[in-house]
């Protein structure tokens, strides 16, 4: 298996910039959709960019969707179904369950408020 650390730091830039805006512009993939399919979504994104680079969930969650997250979520963020939500519970279940999450996943998860349980402010 390759060793993820070893990746070159350029190519990882590109590849986390691309991604970033791959998700700016599929607005229409809800938050609560990644959560149930991967386990993470753009606030925990988010989180991981502001933790790595020692700033506020605020600062890192904007550099992620462009605006502040308020006012993306008022734009963009539809009512969750209770389908959403428990298919985004048991993906969060299985993110403990995973041996090869590294500690700070485990310990943190999830790293946000769970995506769309409220309605948009």
């Amino acid at each position: 298996m390759a060793d993820i650390d070893n990746l070159d730091d350029k190519v990882a830039a590109a590849a986390f910039r691309r991604l970033v805006r791959h998700l700016r512009h599929r607005t229409d993939a809800q938050n609560v959709d990644l959560m149930g399919l991967a386990g993470f979504c753009r606030n925990c994104l988010g989180d991981w960019v502001a933790e790595a680079g020692g700033m506020s969930k605020d600062a890192g969650r904007e550099l992620v969707y462009g605006m502040p997250y308020g006012e993306w979520k008022a734009r963009h963020q539809l009512p969750a179904t209770p389908e959403q939500i428990e298919r985004m519970n048991e993906s969060v279940a299985r993110n403990a369950q995973e041996d090869a999450l590294d500690e700070a996943l485990a310990e943190s998860f999830p790293a946000s408020d769970p995506p769309a349980m409220t309605e948009p402010r």
